[in-house]
């Protein structure tokens, strides 16, 4: 009976901390790119990485028992690995590794928000209340502070925006949004552990292509780039993945993808703590505007 009531509880605290967990997760992706890329391709390293997680996640799933997919779930299973994986990942590597900044294209693709609530109106015919519409708009203008200081701070550096990263974090935008809500629509009764090691798969096989077409994968094997796999690997590939397919499985497209508007604020404040990078008064105002934003968005809607 004890145990019953432990179990009850922990529930709503889970439900809380969830997003909260999965933002602070999510958000050191870039820390990690930006520790990696300088000593590997980025394709190259998105494959070593994709292969290495659905290695992990068979082996956990033998070890559980965990149940893998029905024949006819594969094929959408596959499309959510290229596009919340490869097209995300993959799009915004390349955008960051030929001159992008971490920010500018975070900014970009904070933008998913916003499209996935109206697709998502359009597809899922799922309701989004008018404080959730004020919530997505208070988080985009949220991560445009905290962006906006960041690119006109004096001496910052350029932007890098050519039409190669543009098109890249496009790419990046379209394919999370679109993963998001494929995966809301077709994704629900999948095997968690082991539909994800499918999706990382696929995921690497489109890797693998871009690797041999684009790179010349060469490796320069530095303690930082250890790290930097180490930590993609198993905080994003594993914790953040597995908590964000959680997430759209139990919440709607449009509360999941508002997350998504802190992640830019999260990653220029871990950027402050690890690389000294400023952090002022505007971009103090957009966290909190991004925050509220959010929590408009996520808040259970009243009847």
């Amino acid at each position: 009976m004890q145990q019953l009531r432990v179990r009850v509880t922990a529930r709503p605290v889970f439900a809380a901390a969830a997003p909260w967990i999965f933002v602070l997760l999510w958000s050191t992706g870039f820390i990690g790119a930006r520790f990696g890329l300088p000593y590997i391709e980025p394709f190259t390293f998105l494959l070593i990485r994709f292969l290495i997680a659905a290695g992990l996640l068979a082996a956990i799933s033998l070890a559980l028992r965990a149940p893998w997919p029905r024949p006819a779930q594969l094929g959408h299973i596959a499309v959510v690995g290229l596009l919340l994986h490869a097209g995300y990942l993959g799009g915004v590597f390349f955008a960051i590794d030929h001159g992008m900044s971490a920010g500018v294209s975070s900014l970009i693709v904070s933008l998913q928000p916003i499209l996935t609530a109206v697709i998502a109106q359009l597809a899922l015919r799922e309701p989004v209340a008018g404080r959730q519409w004020i919530g997505l708009v208070l988080g985009f203008a949220g991560a445009g502070m905290v962006l906006a200081e960041k690119m006109l701070a004096p001496g910052a550096a350029g932007t890098g925006i050519t039409g190669a990263t543009l098109a890249a974090a496009l790419i990046a935008l379209l394919s999370t949004t679109s993963g998001t809500l494929y995966q809301k629509r077709y994704g629900g009764g999948m095997p968690l552990t082991t539909g994800t090691c499918i999706q990382y798969l696929a995921a690497a096989v489109v890797m693998l292509a871009g690797s041999f077409v684009f790179e010349q994968r060469a490796i320069t094997w530095a303690p930082q780039l250890f790290f930097a796999m180490g930590w993609l690997v198993f905080v994003l590939s594993l914790g953040a993945i597995l908590l964000l397919m959680t997430l759209i499985r139990v919440s709607s497209a449009a509360r999941v993808s508002s997350l998504f508007y802190l992640v830019p604020p999260a990653t220029a404040f871990e950027a402050y703590l690890i690389f000294g990078e400023r952090f002022g008064p505007l971009a103090l105002g957009g966290l909190a505007l991004a925050s509220l934003g959010v929590a408009l968005v996520v808040a259970p809607t009243t009847h």
